[in-house]
């Protein structure tokens, strides 16, 4: 091995190090994520608790990496939190209470929200849904009961097929089984990717429902031990699962590490200030946090169109329906899977008398994530 070999860092989850931030990031977004999802009430915006998820975050934030030696260590938002509405997969989170995504949620509202954390360029991003309204006295049913029992499962049965030697679209395929027996769908095309230090989107994609398109897009792939995945798993109620764009003007951006040669000096004044309070960092940032975020957005479309930022659009499912999600991220290691962040379900909140027929997925989701000592010995 070179010197230089030799002095590269293993960034990879093979190295202890590694798996304590990625596990320290995971349990900060746990913890946020349950304290937020406790705002999500009647009366409540999409505004105030996605502003008040930001502060949580920045909070725990502010805890840790402190000494001396840490304090050099990069640490920040890795997904602004978003509060996503019934027929709104993601994205949703509004700059000002004038926003016209700022809804005002009500009893009855199927929401996710979705929020997350970096450690050292690691992220562990998480995201869960619920009805608003819903108690074991009074369990939700129906429609959008059979629709949460559904992205539960789907997630759970996904989050075992990652396994090494596995492939993405066996990830496909359960799910779309899964949502077969609640008479869901995948929402389409929604991709989902390998991470590493400092990349959300690594090269390795699972798609949910592919379009004919899409199928020659995505290539085969293998999951490999110490990997991580950021496993998006959302479902509609519609029966084709087909989003189109819509009206809600984009709050989030991510740089994409490109650089162009703006011309406009608006252009210019924004990316300089988001680049700045971003910290250079690859990851989806809110505009509501630059000084004049209306203004902003005229120096934002010349860096968009040129690929230096990405906008994070806002797509809408058909009114009337709903979609539910759950993001975990998760580590392919050597012991098994272990979910850095962790998304809750009550099944006693949803009362649905569907159920899942097929014996392939039920033994999915029958395994445990990781399998026991002795069945490891016996691998040895």
């Amino acid at each position: 091995m070179s010197a230089k070999a030799a002095s590269t860092p293993d960034y990879s989850i093979a190295n202890s190090d590694v798996v304590s931030k990625y596990k320290t990031a995971g349990e900060i977004s746990n913890r946020v994520l349950a304290q937020v999802l406790a705002l999500v009430v009647d009366g409540a915006t999409t505004y105030e608790v996605s502003v008040k998820g930001d502060e949580l975050l920045e909070e725990e934030l502010s805890k840790i990496y402190n000494s001396k030696k840490a304090s050099k260590t990069p640490k920040g938002i890795a997904f602004p939190t978003c509060v996503n509405p019934n027929h709104i997969p993601g994205h949703l989170a509004p700059v000002s209470v004038d926003d016209e995504s700022n809804i005002t949620l009500k009893t009855g509202d199927v929401v996710s929200v979705m929020l997350g954390v970096q450690l050292d360029g690691f992220p562990s991003i998480v995201a869960e849904t619920v009805v608003i309204g819903a108690t074991k006295e009074s369990p939700i049913e129906g429609q959008k009961a059979d629709l949460l029992h559904a992205a539960w499962k789907a997630s759970e049965a996904a989050i075992r097929t990652l396994r090494p030697k596995n492939k993405n679209w066996d990830v496909t395929n359960i799910v779309a089984k899964v949502a077969k027996d609640f008479d869901t769908t995948p929402v389409e095309s929604m991709l989902s990717h390998n991470q590493e230090r400092n990349v959300l989107y690594g090269p390795k994609e699972i798609i949910l429902n592919p379009s004919k398109q899409n199928k020659g897009q995505v290539e085969s792939q293998k999951f490999e031990e110490n990997e991580v995945y950021g496993l998006d798993i959302l479902i509609s109620t519609s029966k084709d699962g087909k989003v189109k764009p819509s009206n809600y003007r984009t709050s989030l951006y991510k740089l994409t590490g490109n650089s162009y040669s703006l011309k406009m000096k608006l252009s210019h004044k924004v990316l300089a200030e988001l680049k700045a309070k971003a910290n250079n960092q690859p990851f989806p940032f809110n505009i509501r946090n630059l000084e004049d975020p209306k203004k902003s957005r005229g120096g934002l479309a010349e860096p968009s169109n040129h690929k230096v930022i990405l906008p994070y659009d806002i797509v809408t499912e058909k009114e009337g329906e709903f979609i539910a999600q759950f993001f975990t991220t998760v580590a392919i290691t050597k012991n098994g899977l272990v979910k850095y962040t962790s998304p809750n379900f009550d099944p006693e909140l949803y009362k649905t008398e569907k159920k899942i027929t097929d014996d392939d997925v039920l033994a999915v989701l029958a395994q445990p994530l990781k399998p026991s000592k002795k069945k490891q010995e016996e691998k040895k």
